[in-house]
């Protein structure tokens, strides 16, 4: 009895012991997701305003410089270190889940950081410049709502006003290795500084929040403030981005490269491939996606084909895309306000519908906006996400610079990508949602978002929309934007396509003006790899959608399919099929 005693304390001891190690392994991994996501913040503190954490409001990184990189670098490696000492047998899915993408972050990060990208700190179509410029409007993230507010905004014009002197230093480093941005890219930038630079301070973007003031401030709070604000406009930002412009143009633009794609800059060819794997979270190659859109092209091409003759038009396709573009009927506002207003109008549309197909929807508010005008010029239209608290609305942002021009035959196709049950639905939910960890609330692969995105374009019909053919077209449309976009992306990039091929060959195959199709073009020329990510998503989710429909038959339910799809945010399309496996097998 006394041995089988000790024996049976000795098991008891030891299924203790081996509990609280399991334990604490769960508890490790969730401190380590906590902590990495409290890092990621100081390393992105722009991106942590963005998702609404306060602390870091005050922050800027000079993300070019070797030393950010480093840090960057080293924290990479210190959470793949410490992802090795934890038992994923002891996860949970959604653990799993988490593990799997800090894993895959951090080895697409390191892999990032051994290029040489932070050459090109500027460019015209993203970056911390711009996003500058959005938080001074006091109409975007950067919160103006008590002194302190207003007093961090000051420290962050601060260190801008630095930044830019880093960028220049960047730059130059990047003249001398011949790694530059092409000079029809470059040019684009210097209006963008000249735009800010104002003859009144009041006049100033970055005073705007000056404006604004809010009702409870003293007024001699608003005294000092505007006096700090003038100072910070007249004797920082003002004469840097003088010295910046004159840089530009006497300095850089002649020195700017005259190709178009990266693959042309000294290890161009493997930056590319990196981009390639960030943005479509898949091992598929240049050549590969390439092909895939030369046959996504060609198939969408023949559905409309079959619009044209509906309409009863007789010529080309290519002359019907000129119908399209010039048509005056479809060109039928006079005033700003009347875009915005046709926006709300599809809205109310498809707002009886959404019910049928999701049943999981977001809390958070949204609203249509019209582009601010410093950067409605190169803008496109976007979505940026609300607050997590929802006090911040998630905002629809339409670029409108010149109304009579302004052809609205794709804004059903644009609503449902860009705000519902687009971005606005897959952010808002992924913001929401308590049971995951904070890095996964505020995360972001493109192949996920913007591949949803795309994918919610294809059920216009089913949510009351695409009644008329040209607005059906305007899907067809915009699908072949973005298939569009897997060729000339590929093609630039990878192929030496030059920037007039890869304009030719959209102004072939799809409807937009020349002069949208000129200023996307440019967008994949600054971001390469970003364009790749809409239609390599898009078709991971049909594909998973139609696998779903075949295996379950009868017990298809698209409400759970969508719910399955977006309940637990953006991940890497591997781990998304996965998931779908498992719930096709299981119901799980």
């Amino acid at each position: 009895m006394k041995n089988l005693y000790s024996f049976s304390a000795m098991l008891f001891l030891s299924l203790l012991f081996v509990n609280c190690k399991s334990e604490q392994k769960t508890q490790d991994f969730k401190a380590i997701t906590a902590a990495y996501f409290k890092e990621k913040n100081e390393l992105n503190p722009l991106e942590a305003t963005l998702n609404g954490q306060s602390e870091y409001n005050d922050q800027l990184v000079f993300e070019m410089t070797d030393s950010y990189r480093n840090k960057k670098k080293a924290f990479y490696q210190k959470y793949l270190d410490e992802l090795q000492t934890i038992d994923t047998s002891k996860l949970t899915a959604e653990e799993q889940n988490s593990y799997d993408i800090m894993k895959w972050e951090a080895e697409v990060g390191l892999d990032l950081l051994k290029q040489n990208a932070n050459l090109v700190p500027i460019e015209q179509f993203d970056g911390t410049h711009l996003t500058m410029g959005q938080f001074a409007s006091a109409e975007s993230a950067q919160p103006f709502k008590t002194v302190k507010d207003y007093e961090n905004f000051l420290k962050r014009i601060d260190l801008y006003s630095i930044w830019i002197d880093s960028a220049m230093v960047y730059m130059k480093k990047g003249m001398q290795q011949k790694v530059t941005l092409p000079k029809a890219l470059a040019e684009k930038v210097i209006p963008q500084f000249e735009s800010i630079i104002t003859p009144k301070t009041e006049d100033n973007l970055f005073y705007s929040s000056c404006k604004k003031f809010p009702a409870d401030f003293t007024e001699q709070q608003k005294s000092n403030l505007s006096q700090q604000y003038s100072a910070a406009i007249n004797e920082k930002l003002t004469p840097q981005f003088q010295k910046l412009i004159a840089f530009m143009k006497t300095e850089y633009v002649p020195a700017c490269r005259t190709t178009s794609g990266i693959g042309s800059i000294k290890g161009g060819n493997e930056l590319y491939k990196v981009y390639v794997k960030q943005w479509t979270t898949t091992d598929k190659t240049p050549e590969e996606i390439h092909e895939l859109g030369l046959k996504e092209v060609a198939r969408i091409k023949a559905e409309m084909e079959k619009v044209k003759e509906q309409v009863g038009f007789k010529g080309t396709i290519i002359e019907f895309f000129d119908y399209v573009r010039n048509n005056p009927k479809l060109k039928p506002f006079k005033k700003p306000e009347e875009v915005i207003a046709n926006f709300e109008r599809i809205h109310k549309i498809i707002t009886p519908n959404v019910n049928k197909f999701f049943s999981l929807q977001p809390k958070t508010p949204f609203q249509i906006k019209r582009t601010e005008a410093f950067r409605e010029k190169t803008a496109s239209a976007e979505y940026m996400q609300g607050s997590a608290d929802g006090t911040r609305p998630g905002t629809f942002y339409v670029p409108i610079p010149d109304v009579a021009n302004y052809n609205y035959y794709g804004d059903e196709d644009l609503f449902l990508h860009e705000a519902i049950p687009g971005h606005h639905f897959q952010i808002s939910l992924q913001q929401e949602n308590k049971d995951l960890p904070d890095f996964r609330k505020f995360n972001w692969f493109g192949a996920y978002g913007e591949g949803w995105a795309l994918y919610t374009e294809s059920l216009g019909k089913e949510l009351g929309l695409y009644t008329d053919p040209f607005q059906y077209f305007g899907m067809l449309g915009n699908e072949m934007h973005r298939a569009i976009r897997l060729v000339v992306d590929t093609g630039l990039h990878a192929k030496g396509w030059t920037r007039e091929q890869a304009i030719a060959y959209s102004l072939e195959n799809e409807a937009e003006s020349e002069a949208s199709i000129i200023s996307e073009i440019e967008r994949y020329m600054a971001i390469p790899g970003q364009a790749l990510s809409y239609k390599i998503g898009q078709l991971k989710i049909l594909e998973l959608r139609q696998k779903a429909q075949d295996q379950l038959k009868d017990k298809f339910d698209i409400k759970v399919f969508h719910q399955k799809v977006l309940e637990s945010g953006v991940m890497p399309l591997a781990l998304l099929e996965k998931k779908i496996d498992q719930w096709i097998a299981t119901g799980k």
